[in-house]
């Protein structure tokens, strides 16, 4: 099948990768997601159909099975890539390292020799601002702040990723990729059909907020509230995950405009901090529910307070994020409710 609209989405059935997955259809691609549903639940391809009105090309397939996924290359022609695929929990990386460095980066190695077999030279990679580390100067910080070494395992296989790619450019292939390093993802699509969907017991701040008002967990522990920040709780950008999807979608439109191969890393935040304790607060006023939270001992790897600056997305892509956290609460408080009632 030739298509110049056709994108590989690995992970594409993921919280963001579904999310990414609406936004480029709606804009006239043709998206074809490898998941092996390890980290993700084949009722988000069911949620996406139903928003987008049609089916979706999926094949099963986890992106470190180099043959399973060369066969994909084989049976697709791509224009771009899209690679989400990848562990992403903080406290798990610290846990199970090993786990995550195999996943992490042979499933990176893997999607970028085949992208070079094929020729596929649009390539956007799903960063972190892990890679910033805790920063030492400014909590803004633009794609320029000096990398740190890593908090956690997780945010070192983003770092080392981020090498792998610098290398493979400077090898003179011809590629041409955009590291995206997100902040804090948050919130659901509006239709409430897709969202994040935490196997397991959740790790990120919103699921855990929303699984306590509902009932699913009994209570939250809010890690440290001696911080140097506003209210002694970390600090974090959330950015909805609507504008995140976004971002890749105007990622490879800049992508297919370049004429020589390049490497650019841009932040993809709103440029706002929010604390944890302000995250728990709007909700509680959003839903007329009380949560039952305390406070706990500090959590080993996590960050005190890190945000965006945006300019350059902005600059380079022509992006920004039109929603804010309180948005994102909403969202992911509808979402929450319709899975109960589901």
């Amino acid at each position: 099948m030739n298509n110049s609209k056709n994108i590989l989405v690995t992970g594409g059935a993921g919280y963001i990768g579904s999310h990414t997955v609406v936004d480029l259809i709606q804009n006239g691609f043709n998206p074809i997601i490898v998941d092996d549903f390890r980290n993700a639940q084949k009722s988000s391809v069911a949620g996406i159909e139903e928003i987008i009105g049609k089916s979706i090309e999926v094949r099963e397939v986890d992106v470190c099975d180099r043959v399973a996924l060369k066969k994909v290359f084989e049976e697709f022609s791509f224009s771009g890539i899209i690679h989400f695929a990848a562990y992403k929990a903080v406290g798990e990386s610290v846990e199970s390292p090993l786990s995550y460095y195999r996943n992490n980066i042979v499933g990176l190695i893997n999607v970028l020799e085949l992208s070079i077999e094929f020729n596929v030279s649009n390539f956007v990679f799903s960063s972190s601002c892990t890679v910033y580390g805790e920063p030492t100067d400014s909590k803004v910080v633009t794609e320029n702040t000096p990398i740190q070494p890593a908090n956690s395992p997780y945010g070192n296989t983003k770092r080392i990723g981020e090498e792998i790619i610098e290398d493979v450019i400077a090898s003179g292939v011809n590629m041409k990729i955009l590291c995206l390093r997100y902040f804090n993802p948050v919130g659901a699509h509006a239709s409430s059909l897709i969202g994040e969907l935490p196997i397991g017991k959740p790790n990120n701040l919103l699921p855990v907020v929303t699984q306590c008002a509902i009932g699913k967990i009994p209570s939250i522990t809010v890690n440290g509230n001696d911080y140097d920040t506003i209210d002694g709780t970390c600090v974090r950008d959330y950015i909805h995950v609507l504008d995140l999807a976004n971002a890749h979608v105007k990622g490879v439109e800049w992508l297919a405009q370049q004429e020589n191969p390049i490497v650019e890393n841009v932040n993809i935040g709103t440029g706002k901090g929010t604390s944890v304790l302000e995250v728990i607060e709007t909700f509680e006023e959003i839903s007329g529910l009380k949560l039952n939270w305390k406070f706990g001992e500090r959590r080993a790897g996590d960050v005190v307070e890190i945000f965006a600056d945006v300019t350059k997305s902005f600059n380079l892509l022509n992006w920004k994020s039109n929603l804010s956290a309180r948005d994102a609460i909403i969202d992911s408080w509808n979402w929450e409710l319709k899975l109960k009632n589901d």
